[in-house]
């Protein structure tokens, strides 16, 4: 008698497993849609920030090539302070900042 009262669409466990396995996909599953979705698009925000990074120093760096290519005092300055390059008739005694 009780079970004659359920409509017969809800009495359909096709249907029933149907939209059982689709809230399980969309909710509570770790490949789920929302939260998947929410991880992309911060993954894809902080990717875009890195690319706007590394393109800023590819720029900068480029700038600094072009300087050092086109001024020789300039070049062997940068040789001296960033790869600690010397004459041979020179010493170097390296000062660490306080």
């Amino acid at each position: 008698m009780k079970y004659r009262l359920i409509p017969s669409l809800l009495r359909n466990k096709y249907l029933l497993t149907g939209v059982g396995f689709t809230c399980w996909m969309l909710f509570f599953d770790d490949r789920d849609i929302i939260t998947t979705h929410f991880r992309q698009r911060q993954e894809l925000h902080k990717l875009e920030q890195s690319l706007n990074y590394f393109k800023d120093q590819i720029k900068i760096t480029e700038e600094e090539l072009l300087s050092l290519e086109s001024d020789p005092a300039r070049l062997e300055k940068y040789a001296r302070e960033k790869y600690k390059m010397k004459k041979d008739n020179e010493d170097i005694f390296i000062v660490p900042d306080q």
